[in-house]
């Protein structure tokens, strides 16, 4: 029985492909899936909802993100698989990401640490509510305010941070802390949840990097 890996990649208005991708930081992410294959782990690419290739349902999926996490079904439903498998040690299966990917690999292990043994996240979005695009809950009519306070409450009910008493197994926790897409904030908040908890972690942090 040999160890597996879920991989999944950022966006999320993106896909993996069959062979190398046409973009430079999907090309590494797919030499590293083939290195992993050739050391003898069974590698599933996934391909989850609202990423793009698979029609306009599939793209603008229901409750994705911040709205629910939906995706968290794609998630679980590739462990469950792979657990199934003849050839595969359902005690260790591991997932690997980066940004969005990295969120998905985080609530997986904040929410199915029984199903996940250990994880990779490369600066990953771990806290919807304190993402850039949210306005000020201050702002408009008292309607507009009330919606505003439910959406952040769901946002953050959608994100690893809501579940972090559940994060049992180990993960390397990667981010530059110069980052422009998903602020290097996102990590630290994380390091210093599972630090107080005592969560097993460790983390390569590169300074002036984005």
């Amino acid at each position: 029985e040999r160890p597996g890996v879920l991989f999944f990649h950022g966006g999320s208005r993106r896909q993996m492909l069959l062979g190398w991708h046409y973009m430079y930081y999907y090309n590494n992410a797919y030499a590293m899936n083939q290195y992993l294959a050739a050391l003898g782990y069974v590698v599933l690419s996934v391909n989850y909802r609202s990423g793009i290739g698979y029609g306009l349902n599939f793209r603008e999926a229901i409750d994705y993100g911040p709205a629910g996490a939906s995706e968290y079904n794609d998630v679980i439903g590739a462990g469950l698989y792979m657990r199934s498998r003849a050839d595969e040690d359902p005690r260790r299966i591991g997932l690997w990401g980066g940004s969005y990917g990295g969120y998905l690999t985080a609530l997986g292990l904040a929410r199915g640490s029984d199903l996940f043994a250990a994880g990779v996240d490369f600066h990953g979005v771990h806290d919807w509510s304190a993402w850039r695009s949210y306005p000020a809950i201050s702002e408009g009519d008292p309607k507009q305010r009330q919606e505003r306070v439910e959406a952040l409450r769901l946002a953050f009910d959608s994100s690893p941070m809501a579940s972090i008493d559940g994060w049992k197994s180990p993960v390397l926790l990667i981010h530059g802390d110069d980052d422009r897409n998903v602020f290097f904030t996102q990590t630290a908040m994380l390091t210093a949840a599972l630090r107080h908890r005592h969560s097993e972690f460790e983390e390569l942090f590169f300074p002036i990097e984005i």
